[in-house]
Order: structure tokens, then sequence, then C-alpha cells
């Protein structure tokens, strides 16, 4: 028995309810036509009547009879420029009087890329016609395979007319036909097709019947641009016929052309009933643009576009909303504005000039601050825009920056949010050592400007010495050294509602000098049939007093003790505050590997030699000699379980000052996520260190093969007492999400329900409900 194509041919045409096979979407570059002899090829036997190959051949093709199993590995044209092809049968015959050489019984012939297995095969020498029949399957010279009953072939192997066909393309797709021709030009035309890119079997061998297919009256695919062309096509889902397809192309190597899209179905409580649909048009391979239109029963309608465009030194996109529309300021729409222009911009890029320099860069602009949140575009509060120019080698590093943000906050004066133009930074890394270590220097310099507000600009240098080395006893010791010069100049520094945040006005300077030695000891050894290794660390930095209050702060201000910046050199974020003073951090690591199974665990403190640290909020865990406890634990357990927790204990009474909590439970298809933060500062005079306390959760259910269902819910459990700006009593839901969804190998299908808990000017508070699908190979959504 000859072996057969995985996937039937009849079992194919009758998912695909068409009475034809399958074609996989054809691809751009070459595939190998076959793997390997077919199972069971017999040996030629002896033709009856005159051997075809000493029979003159024809100018068109030369066939050369195989020896053995498998046709040989012969040239695909010979010197003559005729195309050879090679062949090999159980049973070979000739008809002197009607010309015909036939083969039968596991028939394989082959011309370069392309290959027929057929049940038997007879070639006309006089018309040059080859006809294979039973069980084809013909693989043509990109790899894509045609399965048929009866496919005719030229004297150049190329397919011709073909009945109750099945094309499988390389890129995922079937396409089956009643009838096909291949046209002169090269082009396939088909008739009665139908084509999905679902399988029809399932993993174990099964039938099934694909859950979505598109029926055509014709089908056209060209080959030379790698197209399939549709004419009177329907998109049918689980059987039911839902929307036409006016239009409908697809490349066969995986490429987008232009058409429509599939449309949104959306109701929210801001705009009412949303229908939205694009149409994507393909320039060339390396740009496009998506027009979009949104109708609302509850809105004015709304227009967008996207381009997208690939250049020789990098890449860039435009996206762009517009509509007129009224808008409201507050949640109690007592103030309102006439119908406007409303809109937002998106841009970003970049660049690489040469393998060193780059620009990078983002624009995202709304005409007002409710936008973006009513038509549900972003959730953001801020949008920032940049502008950065890079340079990057082995040793060094430039850039060059500018930043800008637009508060969406509608109790926030935008005068009062910074610019930081320009933002420049610069490193060199010394290629020779310095008494054994390395050292590296950087100038750094920054310019703060606000309409209203105080106004800063930074410069410094900077130079740093680092010396490691591992003991004859294991000890991983490193020493370092820096010393750094700042120059400052501030103005209007009382707008500045934090004292400790304005620093002096006018021109101020500071020295500063660190040094630091940091050992690490790891101890390693087997425990609970695995491997454990035990890392106490000790570290030791000194720094002489630095006039800190006297410079004004803008990127140093969220200072908060946890196990990432514990042995920090310096445990404030930024530049502008440096933590002066003799200190000792100590600590340790642990983790345990066994298979299936990791945990790890860090555990830290830090004590002052000096006890005056005044640009230390009580409540940070750093504003006293003795530092709060800090630490993670994190646990992995055959990527089912995976739980991290952070936490800072009060030194004194060991209450939590920090509490989260990620934890996740199960696998990809069902599984349960939950987050939970606690921030117990008790911090009531800095703005940017308030206690909060959120819970995050998330969970999905896989149900009959494909489908799930899933929730999420995000909520505020801050009161009154940690945050008197608030008005929640301490469970107030901010987002939650339900939905029911179905997928599978080739489509994406869902629906979803999502309620908002806060109204934001225009964007009201509500539900939205929206309905979503996506088709694989369509390049729907």
């Amino acid at each position: 028995m000859r072996q057969r194509p995985q996937i039937l041919r009849h079992d194919l045409m009758h998912a695909l309810g068409t009475g034809a096979g399958t074609l996989a979407l054809l691809a751009a570059s070459p595939l190998a036509a076959q793997d390997g002899a077919a199972t069971g090829t017999g040996t030629v036997e002896e033709p009856q009547g005159e051997s075809p190959s000493d029979l003159p051949a024809t100018p068109e093709a030369v066939i050369v009879a195989a020896d053995g199993l498998e046709p040989p590995e012969t040239p695909e044209f010979n010197e003559a420029g005729e195309r050879q092809i090679a062949f090999a049968s159980d049973i070979l015959s000739y008809d002197a009087d009607a010309d015909i050489v036939t083969a039968e019984g596991n028939v394989v012939l082959r011309s370069g890329e392309r290959s027929v297995r057929a049940d038997s095969v007879s070639w006309s020498r006089r018309t040059g016609v080859i006809l294979a029949s039973g069980d084809v399957r013909f693989v043509d010279v990109n790899g894509n395979q045609i399965f048929s009953d009866r496919v005719e072939l030229t004297d150049q192997f190329e397919a011709g007319a073909m009945e109750d066909l099945l094309l499988a393309l390389r890129q995922g797709g079937r396409l089956a036909a009643n009838r096909g021709m291949r046209e002169a030009d090269g082009t396939v035309a088909l008739e009665q097709a139908a084509y999905s890119a679902c399988a029809v079997v399932t993993p174990e061998g099964c039938d099934k019947d694909p859950s979505w297919r598109i029926i055509a009256e014709r089908v056209v695919y060209d080959p030379i641009d790698s197209k399939v062309q549709f004419e009177g096509a329907y998109l049918e889902l689980f059987g039911a016929r839902i929307l036409p397809l006016p239009g409908l192309s697809i490349r066969t190597d995986g490429g987008a052309v232009s058409g429509f899209l599939v449309p949104d179905l959306r109701f929210s409580e801001s705009n009412g009933v949303e229908v939205s649909g694009s149409y994507y048009i393909r320039f060339a391979d390396n740009k496009d643009l998506t027009v979009s239109a949104y109708a609302f029963t509850e809105a004015p309608p709304m227009i967008s576009a996207q381009w997208r465009h690939l250049t020789d030194n990098g890449a860039y996109q435009i996206t762009g909303y517009a509509t007129h529309s009224r808008r409201f300021t507050d949640s109690s729409k007592t103030e309102t504005f006439e119908s406007e222009p409303r809109g937002y911009l998106f841009a970003n890029g970049k660049f690489q000039f040469t393998p060193e320099w780059s620009l990078t860069s983002s624009i995202r602009l709304a005409s007002d601050r409710t936008f973006l949140r009513r038509y549900d575009i972003s959730r953001d509060d801020r949008l920032r825009s940049m502008v950065e120019l890079e340079r990057i080698d082995r040793n060094s590093y430039f850039s060059l920056a500018g930043w800008a943000t637009q508060t969406l906050r509608l109790n926030q004066e935008q005068g009062q949010i910074p610019i930081a133009l320009p933002a420049m930074d610069y490193r060199l890394r010394l290629d020779d050592p310095v008494l054994g270590g390395k050292v590296e220097l950087q100038a750094n310099s920054l310019a703060i400007i606000r309409d209203i507000g105080q106004d800063t600009q930074r410069a410094f240098a900077r130079a740093k010495w680092d010396l490691r080395r591992v003991t004859s006893l294991g000890q991983v010791v490193t020493v370092t050294g820096m010393v750094r010069g700042d120059i400052y100049h501030s103005r209007e520094n009382y707008l500045t509602q934090t004292a400790s945040y304005r620093g002096n006005p006018g021109w101020q300077a500071r020295g500063i000098a660190l040094g630091a030695v940091d050992v690490e000891w790891p101890f390693a050894g087997e425990f609970l049939g695995g491997t454990q290794v035990f890392t106490p660390r000790v570290q030791f930095v000194a720094t002489p007093p630095i006039r800190n209050l006297a410079i004004p702060n803008e990127d140093a201000r969220a200072i908060d003790l946890e196990d990432s910046n514990l042995f920090a050199l310096n445990r404030f974020p930024g530049y502008d505050r440096i933590e002066d003073g003799a200190r000792v951090t100590y600590g340790f690591d642990w983790e345990l590997r066994r298979p299936g199974l990791e945990v790890k665990t860090t555990l830290g403190q830090s004590y002052r030699l000096d006890a005056d640290r005044d640009i230390f909020p009580d409540g940070t865990g750093l504003s006293e000699k003795v530092s709060d406890i800090v630490g993670r634990t994190e646990v992995r357990f055959r990527n089912r379980i995976k739980f991290t927790h952070r936490f800072r204990l009060d030194k004194d009474n060991l209450a939590a000052r920090r509490n989260e909590v990620d934890a996740t439970i199960g696998t990809s298809r069902t599984y349960a996520e939950i987050g939970y933060l606690r921030l117990n500062r008790d911090i009531t005079t800095v703005e940017d260190l308030q206690d909060r306390e959120e819970l995050r959760a998330a969970a999905r259910v896989s149900f009959a093969n494909y489908w799930s269902i899933f929730g999420s819910g995000v909520f505020n459990l801050t009161d009154r007492d940690e945050d008197m700006s608030l008005s929640s009593d301490g469970f107030q839901p901010i987002r939650t999400r339900l939905g029911v969804a179905y997928q599978d190998d080739c489509l994406e299908l869902g629906l979803t329900w999502r309620r908002d808990y806060v109204s934001a000017g225009d964007a009201e508070r509500g539900d939205t409900f929206q309905l979503y699908f996506s088709l694989k190979n369509l390049g729907f959504r």
C-alpha cells in the first residue's frame, strides 16, 4: 500500500462542502517537493513493447526511467535545454500504436521541485499531454499541493485541467473546488470553491467541520503576484452565512492586500451602539494605510486613519482620530461647550542611520482631556511625547532628548506639568583598567521648564571606579569609588508646594564623593533532592555630608525602601538627591532548585552610623538609624504556580508597611491571577508617597475544547483615613470585565462586557459591550 496524505482529500472536500479538496496558501519561496520515497514503491518492471528510454524524445521534454524505488536525481533541464522528467513505478507499459507510455502502481514523477504521485500516469508522446489519475498528489515549484482524482499535465510538467480538486497552500489555508483550469498565463481559475484556514481533522485524526469558511462562485490564483482573488464570496461561521465579502483577495505568501476588514460592534454608556469598519490600502510591501469610520447612536460619527512606512533606515507610523462633538469638563455636566472639533494624534518611529547612531521619537496629543476615555481609545491619564538622538558603541553612550507631557486629569493645571528640553547624557568607559578596576565617566545636563511653576536647570560630571575580585575562599568582593560635581539653577521655587522639593533659588553647587565595599559569599549544596545556594551579603557605603536640601528635587521624589534598591549605592531613584553619611547594609539571598520547583528568597536591612536624615520623610523606612526590613519571595512550580511576595516590615513592631502579592495558578488555558498591593507608610506631607491599597483579580476557565469564560477586576481599597482626597469607603470598583470566547486553530470569537465605575467629564461610567472575531490568514483584526 502506498502512503496516503495525512489529510484525506475526500474528507476535506466533505468538510468544506464543495466536493473538492484543499489548497493551503501558496508560498513565495520554493520548498522541496517530496521528502523521500513513497512507502512501498516497487521495482520497475520490464515494459511491454519498445522501451520508452530508447525512443526518440519529444523536443519539449525528456522522460528518464528509474532503475530503483525512486526517480533518480536528474537535472531539471538537459544540455539541450529540454525539461527532464524522472519517474518510477511498479509497472511500465508502452502502446506503440497510440504512442502512449503508461506507468501504474505507486507512480512517482519528478522534475526539479515539481513532483507527482498517482496510481496511474499516461504520457502521450504525440500530444505531449501527461494524464495522472487515482489519488493524485501534485506538488508545484512553490511547495503547494494539489489533491485530485484526475490532473492533466503539460509536457512542461505544469498542471492543466483539474476536476474535484483540493489545493493545500504552504501558508496553511485550504481551498476546494469542483473544477479548475490553469490558464496560459499561469493563473489558476477555480469554480464553485470554498476556502478555509481551519484544520478538518483533529490531532487524533478524527474528522471535524471547519469553524469558518469562505464560499465563492469563482476564485483566481495568480502565482506571479502570489494572490488569490474571490468573486461572489460570502463568509460562513459555524455553517451560517453571515457576511458578504465583495472584492476579497488574499496573499498566498502571508502578506496583506488591500480590502475591507471585518467590522467591530460595540455598545457603551457614552456613545450608545457603535459600528466601525475599516478599509486597508497596501501601497507597497513597505507602506500601507488603514482608514476607519465609526458610527454611533448617541454621538456624531468619527473617522480615523493609520499610516505605516518602513524606510531604508527605520520605520514610523502616524495614527489620527477626528470628530466634531460636544464635550463636558466635569462629571456633573454643568459646564458644556458647543460642538467643536475633537481628536487625537499618535506618531512614533525609530531610524537607525548607522550601527551607532539612531533617532527615536513619539508624539501623543489629544484635543481635550476626555476624548480618549470617551471613545475607549486609551485610559492613560497623561500623554508623553519625546524625541531622542542616541549613539551607542562598545565603550560609550550619548543621548540628546526632549520630553513633554500633556495631562488628562481634570483637576490638574497643564502649566504645572514640566517640559524637559534638552536632556543630555554622555558616558565613556575607559578601555584600560585603572588600579585594576574599570572607570566610567559621565556628563549629564537637564532643563526643566514650566509655564506655571518652578524652572530648574542642572549639569553634573561624574567619575566612577569599580574593582571586582573573587577571593580564594569564594567571596565576591566589589570596591567602588565615585566623585561628582553638580551645578544647579532654579527660579520661582516658591511655586513648588512641597518644601523639601524646592531647593534654594538661583545658582547652587555641590560636590559628592562616595566609597563602597560589597562582599557576597555564596554557599552551594544539596537540599530536599535539589540544589540550594545561600549567599550572605554585606555592604558598606560612606559619603561625606551633602547639601541635598539646597538643591531642587525634580527626579528623586518617590523614595521608598524595597528589595530592589536595598543594596543600591544611592537609594533615591534619580540624581537630585544623594544618600549621604555612612551605612552598613546586610542581608542574604537563598535559592532552591529541584525538578519542577524553584524557590528564591531575599531579606535585608541597613544600619546608619548617624541618625540625621532630614531628606528621608518618616515612613519611607530609611529615616532612622536602623531601617525597616525588606524582602522578596518567589515560588515557581512546574509552570502551574507562580507566586511573588514583596514586603517591608516596620523595624519596631514588624507591621507591614509594604505588602505586595502577585500569584498565578493554572495553565495557559485555565488559570487564576491575583494581585494585591498595600502601602501603609503614614506619610501625609509628600504627595508622591500617599498610602494606597489595591486589589486586582483575573480568571479564565476553558471548557468544551475551544470555549472559555473569563473575567477580571480592579478595586480600590484605599479609604478616607489613608487619603483624604478620596471619597472611597474602602471598597471602590474601578473597572470590571466579563466575557466568553471561542478560539481554535483558525478562529477567535468573543463577547465582552466591561463596566467602568468612574466618570470623567463626558466619559460616563457604565457598561460597554463588544463583539469581536478574528480569522486566521485573512488579515482581519
